[in-house]
């Protein structure tokens, strides 16, 4: 049984026994597998799904392995695995330059050929992306990095000046931060002390259960606000 998530293998083999047996074998380490009879039946599959890597063998009726490779690698980025029950090195040379990312000659060790299709994935996966940097507060939580702020999931519509202005509050959480403080950070709109009571008010009224009576956003009487959790 394979996840919704499982990585999607297309193998493509004209032996109807290997495509069996690594349909079976790479189904119970959790992958999901569509197998190809030939060149033709890949093409067609390929149009269906979005794979995650490619098990291709050299050999078959019709377009060969290393054609069908080249023409794969020309439309897209997809990780192949050649199989062939030939080991001279030209034709490793020839799937290579076609583009495949490994190499395995039969037989094969089951293990090996699991192992090599892992890393051939591995190496293909874009970098992670950089965590964002999540401040919470109440329901709420602020992303720092992209300035968007969720509630409990559910998006919260900002301007990009009360953004900034609650990105300047989150900095410090639980200290009092000046009008000045705010109005610098903020700029454009809060170009004074006053813009920043407006923003207040109407980040107020986004965030707070009742903005007459804040518990989040709180007033520092003479000297600014301090945002509580």
């Amino acid at each position: 049984m394979h996840a919704a998530d499982s990585p999607h293998i297309l193998v493509v083999d004209d032996d109807e026994r290997l495509r069996q047996l690594l349909t079976r074998f790479l189904g119970e380490q959790g992958l999901w597998v569509t197998a190809a009879c030939d060149a033709a039946d890949a093409r067609q599959k390929l149009g269906y799904f979005l794979y995650d890597a490619a098990i291709i063998d050299v050999m078959m009726p019709g377009e060969s392995g290393v054609e069908l490779t080249r023409a794969i690698k020309q439309e897209q980025t997809l990780p192949v695995l050649m199989l062939t029950a030939m080991s001279e090195v030209e034709d490793r040379v020839a799937g290579l330059e076609a583009g495949a990312d490994d190499y395995l000659p039969k037989p094969f060790e089951p293990r090996e050929l699991l192992l090599r299709l892992r890393n051939v994935m591995k190496r293909a996966a874009p970098p992670a992306p950089a965590a964002s940097t999540l401040a919470h507060f109440g329901d709420y939580a602020f992303d720092t990095d992209r300035l968007t702020l969720t509630r409990q999931g559910e998006p919260v519509a900002l301007t990009m000046s009360e953004a900034m202005l609650l990105k300047e509050l989150l900095r410090r959480p639980g200290e009092t931060v000046s009008r000045t403080e705010l109005a610098r950070s903020t700029g454009g709109e809060a170009g004074n002390e006053r813009s920043v009571d407006v923003l207040v008010t109407r980040l107020r009224r986004k965030v707070e259960p009742d903005p007459a009576r804040p518990v989040h956003i709180l007033t520092v009487r003479g000297e600014g606000y301090m945002l509580k959790g």
